[in-house]
Parts: structure tokens; sequence; C-alpha cells
């Protein structure tokens, strides 16, 4: 018996062995474009942005896509050749990578160029830095797409350098693309300084003022009505705005990122989706200025595992239903994970006035280290003092926060839970929360509003606040489910 299932053994290696061999020689060249003239000085054509509007699933929906449990391997980055397919270097494309030059026609030409080729790699090699403006990748491509950054990629230097005719609302945008691996050794540069100090809402202007309505900023990376995504081993910093966007993408996975930008740079969450499903987002380290992840409307089978958050707004699902809209947010989990020096920890956050629900949410393994609200529903989340008391609300119900230990910052009570007046949370589980002052005396119990739910272990400080049971008027908030 031994013999034979050697000898199986043997057999199954040698077929092996001669596929690879073969493999191996039909992939032994790389197509390269002779060089072309250098782009001109000139701003780029405009491209369209996407119209936000749109944000939806595709009307014919993507296969299903990986699994967000089981993310796939990394590319050999080490190696500039594709698995079967051609390397694609930008800088054979026309790309000089000086940190002055405009390179964005060189990109495009490269980008038009790996897109009909399966497997393709995209190269932005190593030791340049490539300035571009605002420009939309687009597809449909051939499958198995990697753009490749090991050198620096970076957007213009603030308003002033951003070309009239291009959006202000997106630098880099990956548009109706699927089985796609943006990657690499490298940075992703946005250049925000300026943008920070625009006199506007949510900015501070000259001595503590600011001018009414929002800023104009751009969001770094945005990928929009795409599937089977991998983004993966890069140092994304200093955006305008948001440094990540995914808008109605289906089977992501976040790998391995480093995200940064300064504690007070505005509206600069880290990774955004929204309209998004399945979703995994992994053992990476983000700091900035607002959410670390956040989490908007349309989202569901979110896994969150192995980050670091901080300085950051924290962990957020929301905000959801403004201006009367409806939300619809479920099966997101949150796992071993840091909170550090933040304004919040884990987070959910509503408007009045909505309608929909926030179900099938759990935060586990999370390791608070100076941290504002550490645990917070807020239902009544609003950016004015002309926010009304409404009666319709996102129904919140089945969140479980367990095992979340560590230090809070003592000017705001460590759980606050503010719901509705009208439409209660409900089933909400704690178990081993243990939320010690990380400087001081504890000086505030936990707040609770109209929050039902059971403490499963003693919690420190205790949650006194908490209702038992059900509320009578859940048969009429279950309408909000979705």
């Amino acid at each position: 018996m031994d013999s034979h299932r050697w000898l199986v053994i043997l057999w199954i290696t040698i077929i092996l062995s001669f596929q690879y061999s073969n493999n191996v020689e039909g992939r032994h060249h790389t197509s390269k474009k002779h060089k072309s003239k250098s782009p001109s000085s000139g701003s780029p054509a405009y491209a369209p942005s996407p119209d936000d509007s749109a944000s939806e699933s595709p009307d014919n929906p993507p296969p299903v896509p990986s699994d967000p449990s089981n993310p796939p391997s990394p590319p050999d980055t080490g190696n500039s050749t594709s698995i079967n397919g051609c390397t694609f270097d930008v800088t054979s494309f026309g790309a000089v990578g000086d940190g002055n030059t405009d390179d964005t026609d060189a990109f495009r030409a490269a980008w038009k160029a790996a897109c009909q080729v399966e497997s393709a790699l995209l190269l932005v090699p190593s030791g340049y830095q490539f300035m571009i403006y605002s420009t939309i990748f687009s597809g449909p491509c051939k499958p198995g797409l990697v753009f490749q950054v090991d050198g620096v990629l970076m957007a213009p230097n603030g308003p002033d350098c951003w070309p009239e005719a291009d959006s202000k609302q997106q630098w880099l945008v990956f548009y109706r693309l699927d089985d796609m691996t943006l990657t690499g050794t490298g940075t992703i540069e946005g250049n925000g300084q300026e943008w920070w100090n625009l006199p506007c809402k949510p900015h501070m202007g000259p001595h503590g003022s600011t001018l009414p309505g929002p800023c104009d900023s751009p969001a770094l990376l945005r990928f929009f009505m795409s599937s089977n995504l991998v983004v993966r081993g890069l140092q994304i910093q200093n955006s305008p705005k948001f440094h990540m966007k995914f808008d109605g993408c289906e089977g992501v996975i976040i790998d391995k990122l480093s995200i940064s930008s300064p504690k007070l740079s505005p509206n600069t969450d880290g990774i955004h989706i929204q309209d998004t499903r399945l979703v995994g987002i992994y053992n990476s380290v983000i700091g900035n200025g607002d959410d670390c992840i956040s989490i908007g409307p349309g989202c569901s089978d979110v896994d969150i595992e192995g980050v670091t958050c901080g300085p950051s707004h924290g962990i957020s699902i929301g905000s959801l239903g403004v201006q009367h809209s409806q939300a619809c947010v479920s099966n997101i989990t949150v796992r071993n994970a840091i909170i550090k020096d933040s304004d919040n920890g884990v987070r959910i956050k509503t408007w009045q006035g909505g309608s929909g629900s926030v179900t099938g949410i759990s935060f586990e393994n999370i390791q608070m280290e100076n941290v504002r609200n550490c645990i917070i529903v807020d239902q009544y989340y609003c950016l004015s003092k002309a926010c009304r008391n409404e009666t319709s609300a996102v129904y919140v119900t089945d969140l479980t926060f367990r095992n979340i230990k560590g230090t809070y910052d003592v000017r705001s009570p460590p759980i606050h839970f503010a719901c509705s007046d009208t439409v209660a949370c409900t089933n909400i589980t704690m178990s081993e929360v243990e939320l010690l002052p990380f400087e001081g005396e504890l000086v505030d119990d936990p707040f609770c509003w109209n929050a039902y739910g059971v403490q499963e272990t003693l919690t420190i400080p205790p949650i006194d606040c908490l209702q038992d049971g059900l509320p009578e008027t859940l048969g009429e908030s279950s309408r909000y489910g979705c």
C-alpha cells in the first residue's frame, strides 16, 4: 500500500513539473511599447466623473466574489512580471518620474495597453516620483490586471495646482473593473496640506473662522462599480479628503495597508465603503483626522480584523439616514483591533428622520487606549444646532460588544447609547467590557436612552441603565427593517 501511494505521488509530481516548465517557457516575454514623446505640459483632457447618484450595484450583477474570510495570496511584488501575462512599465510610455513633469498621458497609455491583456502588470517602478492629474482608469479590462506601485505616485500640490477642467471630487478612479489588484511596495502621496487649509467647513479659516458650505476637496482613490478587487501593501498618505472610497463594489480584499495623515487633517477618512458588500479589511494601520474606517448605507457582510487605528475618529457605521433617506447595513464584524488616542472607539451614528436598519453588528476583542466615547450609538447625529427630533429613525438591533478592554478619556462617558425616542435600540449584548480611566478618576457613568439588552458579565463601569427585554413598541419599529 505504501509503495503504491508513493508511486502516485511521484507520478503527480512529474506531471506538475512538466506543466510548470511549459508555463514558464510560454511566459518568457515582456511587452513594452516604444518610448513615446514626452507628454505635453498642458492640462490633460478632462475625464468626466462617474455620477455619485449612480453608486448602486450594476444592472448585471458580477460573479460571486472572492470570500473575504479567505484572502487570496498576494502577488509577488518583488518580480516585475505578472503570471502568464505581460509587463507594461509606465516609463516605456513616456513617464518621466521627476516629481514635476505631468506624467498623466503616459499612465493613461500604459493603462489602455495593459487593460487589453489578460494577467497584465502595469508597473510604476521604484526610484521615481510620478505626478499625475485626476484620471479615471476605466474597464472592463481583461481579468487578472495588476497595478503595481513600487515608486511614488502623487497628486498635484494643492488646489492652486489643480486644473479647472478636472473634477475636484476625486483624484484616481478605478471604474467598472473585475479581478483587479492594486499593490506594491511604494507610496501614494495625496499632497493634501493646502486642501486642509481651505477656509470652509469643516476646515478652519483665519482666527478660527470658517466660511459656510463644505469644502470641494478630492478623495484620493475611488473604486466605483467594480468587483473582485484586492488592495494590498501600499503606503497611502496625506489625502485631501477620503484616502480610499468604495462605491457600488462587490468582493473587496484590503490587506496590509498603511494609511496616514495628521490628526487634525479634516474629513480624511482612511477607508470608506458604501453600497458595497463582501468586504475584508485586514492587518492594516490607519492614522488620520477622521474615521479610521467608515461604513455607509447599503453595506453588508463586512469583516474587519487585525486593524490598528489612531489617531482617528474610530471605526464608524454611518452616518445613516441623512435627509430622510433609507439606510440598510447588516452583518458587520470588527475583531482583534486596537484603537488608540481617538475621539471615538466603535460607533454607530444615524440622523433623525431616516429609515431602514442596522443589524447583525459584532465588535469583539478590541483594545482601547485613551479613547473618548469607546462604545457609542448616537441616533441624534447632527452637524448643526438646527436638527429637530423626529418620529422616524433607523432601527438599530442585534449589537454585540464582547471583550472590549482598555482605557478611556474621562472627558466623555466610555459607553453612550442614545437611541431614538420612538424606535428603540434592541438586542444589545455586553460581555467582558472593562474600561478604566486613562488619567484621573471615573467621573461619568455610562449613558443609555431607550436602549434594551443584556449583560452577560459584569461591565466596568457598570451599565445599569440598559433595559431588560424588549420595548412595547417593537412591532411598530420592526417596519424599519430592510
